[in-house]
């Protein structure tokens, strides 16, 4: 249990750089790739646990993560803390976005309730509220209020009568993408210098895979998917809407480079030889690769400042995504090395700079 460090922030950033010891990286990593049965993972993570259930472990993983981040955030000053519990609403975004697909398939949304994230009293939604939500316009209710809230309103008028959780999905992370912005560039001095350059790649990776998913998957116009770009990132109004007219994923992508992406897949070097094909999962997986990058340099530059926390948050992420990433390998009994080439960073990308 994390004591009462307001005001200290040294003790804090000292006990996140022990917890960092612990994590499921590395050698660590390495070792939880070699096991082959979801009994032996789970004792592994969670001593004294008992579930043969995947989506309870992945489900206790993702709340573990929401309770240390409002527990962190409820010790320390409230500037602080703005951001970081704001981290945690991030947990509220996925359930909403269970539910919104619960409309749009006629399932009522009560009977999603097992399948949402249990959460902190503090970002749990009342169950009669979730009950007699019935439409678009009524989820709005469970979001906070202010910003959020009303970016919701505008985006379900602009794609009224689509059926398709694309859209309202990509307009729930935009929405809180701009609160997330506004409340780091409220930051000041080096926790913003080491903080920002996170948020930004988060928020870019969101434009890169606007434009991988909806014009190379699915195909849709530019002009429907302009309004869902968030203003002040390094991916600008001007270099999206020029992603989104590019011939193809990879000239696309090209022009995400030290934005959202540090590399490529490896172009051709003669004409004879195959390119590495410009996949938006393998773009994705760049884009964390880049992610985990900045989130150390900011941990280790930081050391006991505000920004150790925030980079803190970012690494606990990753931790996350690789543990959930490797229980479904062992669910589907993957063999070792193609376990340990889904984690994160990915070290099989055969990437080139350009």
């Amino acid at each position: 249990m994390i004591r009462d460090i307001r005001n200290n922030p040294d003790f804090l950033a000292a006990l996140l750089h022990g917890r960092r010891s612990h994590m499921a990286e590395r050698e660590r990593l390495e070792a939880l790739c070699r096991i082959r049965t979801i009994r032996q993972f789970e004792s592994e993570i969670s001593p004294g646990s008992q579930t043969d259930s995947i989506r309870k472990i992945q489900q206790r993983l993702a709340q573990d993560l929401a309770r240390e981040i409002t527990r962190i955030a409820a010790r320390l000053v409230p500037t602080d803390a703005d951001l970081i519990r704001w981290l945690a609403v991030r947990f509220q975004v996925e359930n909403l976005k269970v539910l919104l697909r619960s409309l749009l398939t006629g399932i009522r949304p009560a009977a999603m309730l097992p399948h949402l994230l249990p959460l902190p009293r503090e970002l749990a939604w009342n169950v009669e509220t979730v009950e007699t939500t019935q439409s678009m316009e009524d989820l709005a209710h469970l979001l906070p209020q202010g910003p959020m809230r009303k970016s919701w309103v505008e985006a379900v008028a602009v794609y009224e009568g689509e059926n398709r959780p694309f859209f309202f999905e990509a307009a729930l992370d935009r929405a809180y993408f701009r609160e997330l912005l506004a409340r780091t560039e409220a930051l000041t001095g080096d926790d913003r210098d080491l903080a920002r350059p996170l948020v930004l790649q988060e928020i870019d990776t969101y434009h890169l895979m606007l434009v991988a998913r909806g014009v190379f998957i699915h195909r849709l116009e530019a002009k429907i998917l302009l309004p869902l770009h968030v203003t002040g990132t390094g991916i600008s109004h001007e270099r999206f809407t020029a992603m989104l007219t590019d011939p193809d994923l990879r000239a696309a992508a090209g022009r995400a480079l030290g934005r959202a992406l540090d590399t490529l897949p490896a172009a051709p070097t003669e004409a004879s030889e195959p390119a590495m094909p410009v996949d938006p999962a393998g773009l994705e997986a760049l884009a964390w690769n880049r992610f985990l990058r900045l989130a150390n340099r900011a941990f280790r530059r930081s050391h006991m400042g505000f920004a150790a926390v925030v980079a803190f948050v970012a690494l606990r992420r990753v931790e996350i995504a690789n543990l959930i990433t490797l229980s479904e390998g062992i669910r589907v009994q993957l063999p070792e090395e193609q376990n340990r080439a889904r984690m994160i960073p990915r070290r099989n990308l055969e990437a080139a700079h350009v």
